[in-house]
This record gives C-alpha cells, sequence and structure tokens, in this order.
C-alpha cells in the first residue's frame, strides 16, 4: 500500500501564504479610504459618478468572481493546471498584472478613463484572489493549522492596511495636500509590494494532493463537458452553495461585519475633514492607529478563536467596534472635535474591533469546504471563494455608492473645503447609526453559527470514515457524531457524502429533507459537545 507524505506548515509557509493578502487587503484599504476622496477632490468627479464606478463595476463582478471560481475548480484537467496547478497558475499569471492597479489613480483623466481602469484592476483582482482564498483548505485539513494561517494571513493584511492609512498622509506632508502624485506614487507602492508577496506565495504553498481526494472529487475535477453542460453545471453550482445553512450563516456574519466597515471607512474622511473639521493628514494617522490596533488584535483572535470558537469571538469584536462608532458622535455633540487624546484612543478601539472582524470570517471560510465535503462528497473550495468575492465586492460597492448618494442629496459640493451643516450632519449620521445598523445584523446571525474546535474534529472523524468507506454513508456512528455532523451540515445523516441532490454531480439523486431543529435541542447539543 503506498505511504501518503503529508507536507507539514512551517512558518515560512504561513507567513507567505500570509503576505500575499497585501494585495486583497491592502489595495482594499487603499481602496475603500481614499478612492471616493481622490475621484470627488482631484478627478472632478460628482459623489453619485464615482460611487456609479463601484457600480457598474460589480456588474462585471456578478459574471466574474463566480465564473473564475467555478474554474479554478475544474482547472486542474487542462495541460496547464496539470503542470502548474489548478489554483497556483492564476496566482503567477497575476504577477505582472497587479500593476494595472496604479492606473487608477492618475489625476486629471475622464470618467471613461477611471470606469475603465477601475473594471480591469477588478478582473485582474479576481483572477487573482478567488484562487488564492482556496489555498489553505488545499494545504491542510487541521483546525489549529487553518487558524494560525488565517491568522498568519489576516495580521500580514492589518500590516498592509497599516501602510494603506499612513502613507496617502505622509506623501500629502511631502507633496502637498493639493497634489494627487500623492496617491499614485502609493498605488504604485502597493503594486510593487504586491508582486513580490505573490512571489512568495507561488514559491511556498501547495495544492491538496491527489491521494488525499475522493473520488467524488476526482471525478467532480476532470470531468469533460461540452460549453452548455459547462454553463449548466456553474449555474447548478453557484446556486447550491447558499443551500449549505452554515455558509449561509458564515456570509452574513462576514457581510454583516465588512459593510459595517466600509460604510464607515466610505465617510470617516469627510467626518474628520468637515464635521471635526480637522485636516485629511489627521485621517490618516487616526486610521493608521485604527490599522496598528488591528494587527495586534489578529494576534489575540488566534487563541481566541480556538479557545471559545468563532461566533462567540466575533461578538465580542462586533461590540468593541459598534461602541466606537457611537464614540465618534458623542464626541461632537460634547464639542471636544479638537482634543486628539480622545481621537486616539476611541480609534484604538475600533481598530481592535475591526481586526476581530476582518479575522474571524475568513477563519471560518477555510473550515467551509469541510463541511461541503461532508455534504456533496467534493472538493469546491473555488465556488465558494468566488460567491465570497463576488458578495464582498458587492456589498462594498452597494454600501459605498449608498453613502455618496445620500451625501449628494444633503447637498455635498464636490471639490469645495467646506460643506453645508445638513451634509455634516448625514455624515455623522452614515458614522455612526449606519456602521451599527449593519454590525447588529451580523452580531444576531452569529447566534446560530456552532462551529468550533471540538465539532469540526468530530466532522474531521467522520469525513475520513466516508472517504474510507468510498462515498458509502458508515452505519456504525455514535449519537454524539451524529449529532454534530447533522447540526453542521444540516441534514440527516443518512443523506450526507452526496447522498442529496445538492451540487452539479449529484443533481439527479432524491432531495434530502433538512433538519428541523428547535433553539432548545441546539443548545442541548452545542452543551454536549463543548463539555
Amino acid at each position: 500500500m503506498k505511504t501518503m507524505t503529508i507536507r507539514k506548515p512551517g512558518t515560512l509557509n504561513y507567513l507567505a501564504y500570509g503576505s500575499g493578502d497585501f494585495l486583497g487587503a491592502g489595495t482594499m484599504a487603499l481602496t475603500s479610504a481614499w478612492l471616493l476622496y481622490f475621484y470627488t477632490t482631484f478627478c472632478g468627479l460628482s459623489p453619485i459618478e464615482a460611487t456609479s464606478i463601484f457600480a457598474l463595476a460589480r456588474v462585471v463582478d456578478a459574471v466574474a468572481s463566480p465564473l473564475m471560481g467555478y474554474l479554478t475548480d475544474n482547472f486542474g484537467a487542462t495541460r496547464l493546471g496539470k503542470r502548474f496547478g489548478r489554483r497556483k497558475f492564476f496566482i503567477l499569471t497575476g504577477i505582472p498584472l497587479v500593476f494595472t492597479y496604479s492606473l487608477m489613480w492618475i489625476s486629471d483623466m475622464s470618467y471613461v478613463w477611471y470606469l475603465l481602469t477601475y473594471l480591469l484592476f477588478e478582473v485582474v483582482y479576481t483572477s487573482i484572489l478567488v484562487p488564492y482564498e482556496t489555498l489553505v483548505p488545499e494545504m491542510t485539513d487541521d483546525f489549529r493549522q487553518k487558524t494560525k494561517f488565517s491568522g498568519a494571513r489576516i495580521a500580514l493584511a492589518q500590516l498592509s492596511a497599516i501602510l494603506a492609512a499612513f502613507l496617502p498622509g505622509v506623501l500629502l506632508s511631502w507633496f502637498g495636500k493639493d497634489n494627487p502624485l500623492s496617491f499614485f506614487y502609493a498605488s504604485l507602492v502597493f503594486s510593487m509590494i504586491c508582486a513580490m508577496v505573490l512571489t512568495l506565495v507561488w514559491f511556498f504553498t501547495w495544492e491538496r494532493p491527489v491521494e488525499k481526494k475522493s473520488a467524488t472529487a476526482l471525478k467532480a475535477e476532470t470531468q469533460k463537458l461540452t460549453l452548455r453542460q459547462s454553463l449548466t453545471r456553474l449555474k447548478i453550482e453557484l446556486t447550491s452553495t447558499l443551500r449549505v445553512r452554515i455558509f449561509r450563516q458564515h456570509i452574513g456574519m462576514y457581510l454583516g461585519g465588512y459593510i459595517a466597515q466600509d460604510v464607515f471607512n466610505a465617510v470617516f474622511t469627510y467626518y474628520v475633514v468637515f464635521v471635526l473639521m480637522q485636516s485629511a493628514t489627521l485621517a490618516s494617522n487616526l486610521m493608521g492607529a485604527m490599522a496598528i490596533m488591528q494587527f495586534i488584535a489578529v494576534i489575540g483572535m488566534i487563541p481566541l478563536c480556538i479557545r471559545f470558537g468563532p461566533a462567540p469571538s466575533y461578538r465580542i469584536v462586533v461590540v468593541l467596534f459598534g461602541l466606537s462608532a457611537l464614540s465618534y458622535g458623542l464626541l461632537w455633540f460634547a464639542g471636544l472635535n479638537d482634543v486628539f487624546s480622545l481621537l486616539l484612543l476611541i480609534s484604538a478601539v475600533a481598530g481592535l474591533g475591526r481586526g476581530g472582524i476582518n479575522y474571524v470570517p475568513w477563519n471560518i471560510y477555510t473550515y467551509i469546504s469541510d463541511v461541503d465535503e461532508v455534504i456533496t462528497g467534493q472538493r469546491r473550495e473555488g465556488i465558494f471563494a468566488g460567491i465570497m468575492t463576488l458578495t464582498r465586492k458587492a456589498s462594498q460597492a452597494g454600501a459605498v455608492m449608498l453613502v455618496g448618494i445620500m451625501m449628494q442629496l444633503s447637498g455635498f459640493v464636490a471639490g469645495s473645503g467646506t460643506q453645508s451643516e445638513t451634509v455634516s450632519h448625514t455624515i455623522l449620521a452614515i458614522l455612526c447609526v449606519g456602521t451599527l445598523m449593519v454590525l447588529s445584523a451580523g452580531f444576531f446571525i452569529s447566534l446560530r453559527f456552532r462551529l468550533n474546535l471540538a465539532t469540526h474534529q468530530i466532522l474531521r472523524e467522520e469525513t475520513e470514515k466516508m472517504r474510507a468507506a468510498g462515498g458509502v454513508v458508515p452505519e456504525a456512528v455514535s449519537p454524539q457524531a451524529r449529532a454534530t455532523v447533522e447540526m453542521l451540515a444540516g441534514l440527516p445523516y443518512e443523506s450526507l457524502w452526496g447522498n442529496n441532490n445538492i451540487g452539479y454531480l449529484n443533481r439527479h439523486k432524491p432531495a434530502a429533507m433538512p433538519l428541523r431543529r428547535t433553539a432548545a435541542s441546539a443548545e442541548s447539543s452545542s452543551t454536549t459537545l463543548t463539555s
């Protein structure tokens, strides 16, 4: 019998993988914090014109992200996929393409220029980030190793956010507050860093060995289909992801935390400049302070998630961020606009909350495909990553677009150094109330999320049994294991491992009835599993 060699990740692997999110988090942080301000200040675009670019990009992304997820799941059967990897091929091709990011930050161009350059980078971003996000569940099944990979990713992402926060302010000080070159040079720095870290990702990560894939998973990857069949499969695979209950809960928590940050980021610079009547450089410094605390928070979240689980940890940091958002409003009402120490303190608390919110959903994502494998018998990391990337960018664009519309309706004047009192009150309401409302949605959804170290360990053990049985659901199962797997999968145990109609390969099989669990039974099961 052939012995399978299991690669054990080391510090270099954790850091190399984590550095790749300089693309995902760094460029996103710079874009969400400064691009709307750049468009309306240096490019002559109105808030609606500027935010319409984000909205139109989502139309393209509605096709690009799911398609990329589907493509990377099925690219292994191609000649290039066999040679370079079904995921890593796209990492390699993305290295020179990241420099398209800097094209977005050239001032005094036309609306069409800004639209096309934004769309171009969005396609590049998606083609790299979707396969990148699949690599952790490819490299390991271990809960602790996944938590460390996610921790390294988000910790280094926070370092990129620190750079994104401080760099524009530093360059504005060098070149002058009215010089748009500051933003172009900041984008160029990020483009170069992204090219370097993607090179590290290419050399120090790997994909799941063939020996660890089930027969169903191998069949799904290598099946040859016509164009029509491929389009049908794409549609079925996309819709089937939302039939996985734990993924729906995960998306709710993810969007609750991230949309809140999008709303906050979109108006924070305006809040400092037009509500507190301070400089954009101060806004940059405060965002830098937040980013530093986000980095510290991520380090603390790794043991917290292992000890208490993702959902309770998520609720703690949501409360911290919500309180800080309200505190910015209280600061203005108290007339303490220029008390830097209070601004710094509130920003530090906000950073702790934001760091945890950034970490938890991406930590959870690495376990979603494990639950999906128990349900479908397949490894579909790519399609889940595609849906996540789509919902993330669509929600960001929607949030920023809505902020832009509200600001313009309140009477915001592009390029003006002062704004009316109505505009100031609108900015303040968006920052405080808007942020808190979205956070509340994520908080309540997290109350139903049950995956943790103990439940994931049982899930892994049952998965190994199902793999060994060659697609046959084992008859011998303990009551605790049955309850745990059914709780996570949302289906009866006998309907797992492809014995349902979820996914393209299983589409002709009988549908499984989802479990209906009462709150009392859920609490009883959770108590048993964590005792």
